[in-house]
């Protein structure tokens, strides 16, 4: 299943998911940062706009709690946004590369672990 898009109250909720497992609202609320908490109610309504968009589902009740889990992954979260980005730059990679050296964002470790992924990928190609 694709990954729908996500707004950055949506992601930062799916967040708290990945990191605390199955939860319920109340301790999805409580894993943000108590300056910059939002309301119960607020994330109670995200909670289930992320549920009609399958990306969180009731796993089971507990008390008049609902506990969620997450039915997508971070990693098909992260590459559906990667693609909206890259989009952005014209589906061109290495404009993007070529932004992000220039803004001192990609480490020549970025790059070394970049180069041993396209290795692993090349051997698993052969090894087909």
């Amino acid at each position: 299943m694709a990954a729908p898009k996500l707004t950055s109250l949506e992601l930062r909720i799916m967040e708290a998911v990945w990191k605390l497992g199955p939860c319920s609202v109340r301790e999805i609320q409580e894993a943000f940062p108590e300056a910059n908490r939002p309301a119960y109610t607020t994330v109670q309504t995200t909670v289930y706009r992320l549920e009609a968009k399958k990306t969180l589902r009731r796993a089971k009740k507990i008390s008049n709690a609902h506990i969620f889990e997450a039915t997508v992954s971070r990693a098909a979260v992260q590459g559906r946004f990667i693609d909206e980005v890259l989009s952005i730059f014209g589906g061109r990679p290495n404009l993007l590369m070529a932004h992000m050296i220039e803004s001192g964002r990609l480490t020549q470790k970025d790059i070394d672990d970049a180069e041993e992924a396209l290795r692993a990928l090349a051997e698993k190609d052969e090894n087909k």
